[in-house]
């Protein structure tokens, strides 16, 4: 079977986020299952740069305002189809931000041409790839469903994947007559959405099957509180709806192996080696040398992260004898509120601002545990790096997080089955409290232990996701 996946990003090319992850790691994951996926993806410098044995498979005299082409390519182990068109990707730095950091005002162009470029694969005009399955993610390749809808002749079933519903590609209805679709597609059963034009709301009706990144997840975008106003849409179309987890690479993160640590370990061995982690965590960020419990963050510092609510947390958990050190960047606030707290509490919270590949495994190398307090999270994979690398996760019961850390309650403690300590509702008291539950469990060092060496058994590898994806492929092939 033959298997496009179109994405905007993709490690280790371009990445912004987990996204990247996912288009990245899918790949190999489904080859084992006999499906050749290829990665349509944006020609930014970093890819062309990247891009070998590039040959030319579409030329377009006007692709969305100039030229463009279709390459196929090799890069980083993958199999590519790459849309090169320099007056829409030929842009340094973030593949969605201009530099005064905002978005780039063209990005529905882009976006609008990665679509159609896709389609065109899947509608069987590149004769180098025919896929039998699109497969889109997100809202910056969530028109290539229309854009197949209204092809003429047999083309590809289409799956959309939803790995954040809080980003929808929304743009007023003026740019409609520019996207080469029909007039037919601007109705409430399309691309319209609110009187605009919306990428994922087109997306999602039109695919022949939706998937999001967690079953806990997909129950929750149907429900009005966090449908992100798409939930009608997603409540008629729940047939078509499934949540899969996502895993990670587990050759790049295995503590095993992980030249990024201080010293590397194995399950029988991690409680002595990732001492010497733990040091340099501490030198890194400056921090006191203690036996404290030493917490870590590695995310975006944004609302829906919660890392306002952390921000209020922070006394109680340098009261608590805890520390935090804390990788991340994103809302000016939370930049400055994080700075200041370490000010405030030297030796006991540091903090880096940005993202750093090298320190993000070496946080989940060395911390005690991972500190995951999102209002919403669709997947997360920060999560399931900490179970591989014994750093136990502190999430709030949401999404993903509720599918993927088993509480340590008493019943989970005496199974053996407990990974983490869930908390709920999202707020500053519920995670206060999980703080606190964190450093008393941390003082019962067996116990501790044991949420470690469970997590560390925990199955967090892409074989079983990508076994439900191949099912998935298979089914929408054989559904009328």
């Amino acid at each position: 079977m033959k298997v496009l996946a179109v994405a905007s990003e993709v490690f280790a090319l371009v990445k912004t986020g987990g996204l990247a992850d996912v288009a990245g790691a899918l790949p190999a994951a489904l080859k084992h299952h006999g499906i050749e996926m290829r990665v349509m993806l944006p020609g930014y410098p970093a890819v062309m740069a990247a891009l070998k044995d590039a040959k030319p498979v579409k030329v377009y005299g006007d692709l969305f305002g100039g030229k463009g082409r279709i390459l196929t390519g090799r890069a980083q182990g993958l199999d590519l189809l790459v849309v090169e068109a320099a007056h829409l990707f030929d842009r340094p730095g973030n593949p969605y931000l201009g530099p005064d950091g905002k978005d780039w005002p063209d990005n529905w162009k882009r976006f609008a041409a990665l679509s159609y470029a896709a389609a065109d694969v899947g509608s069987g005009e590149v004769a180098a790839f025919m896929p039998e399955i699109v497969h889109a993610h997100d809202w910056q390749a969530a028109l290539t469903p229309a854009y197949l809808h209204f092809a003429s002749g047999p083309v590809a079933r289409t799956v959309m994947t939803v790995h954040n519903l809080a980003f929808q590609g929304q743009y007023p209805a003026s740019i409609f007559a520019q996207l080469k679709l029909p007039a037919a597609a601007f109705a409430i059963n399309g691309v319209e959405y609110y009187g605009g034009v919306g990428y994922l709301k087109a997306g999602l009706h039109y695919a022949d099957a939706i998937t999001t990144v967690s079953p806990s997840y997909a129950d929750e975008i149907t429900t009005q509180a966090d449908g992100m106003g798409l939930d009608g849409l997603l409540r008629l179309r729940r047939d078509r709806l499934t949540g899969i987890v996502n895993g990670i690479d587990t050759d790049i993160w295995n503590p095993a192996s992980d030249a990024h640590l201080a010293q590397s370990y194995v399950p029988r061995n991690f409680i002595q080696r990732r001492e010497a982690n733990k040091r340099e965590v501490e030198r890194r960020f400056g921090l006191d040398q203690d036996d404290g419990l030493l917490f870590c963050v590695v995310s975006r510092l944004t609302w829906q992260k919660g890392m306002d609510l952390l921000v209020q947390c922070l006394d109680d958990l340098v009261g608590l004898g805890a520390r935090l050190a804390m990788l991340g960047a994103g809302d000016a606030q939370l930049e400055s509120d994080f700075t200041q707290a370490a000010a405030r509490h030297k030796g006991r919270i540091g903090t880096v601002i940005g993202y750093d590949e090298t320190i993000s495994h070496l946080l989940q190398g060395g911390a005690d545990a991972i500190l995951i307090p999102s209002r919403f999270e669709p997947c997360g994979l920060t999560q399931l790096y900490g179970l591989r690398y014994g750093c136990v996760p502190v999430v709030s019961h949401v999404g993903g997080l509720a599918d993927t850390i088993v509480d340590a309650n008493e019943a989970a403690l005496e199974q053996g089955s407990a990974t983490g300590i869930q908390f709920a509702p999202v707020d500053v008291p519920s995670l206060t409290r999980a703080i606190e539950r964190s450093v008393r469990l941390y003082a019962d060092r067996k116990a501790w232990n044991g949420l470690q060496k469970a997590g560390m058994k925990t199955d967090v590898s892409w074989e079983k996701s990508a076994a439900r994806y191949a099912l998935l492929y298979k089914n929408l092939l054989h559904r009328s």
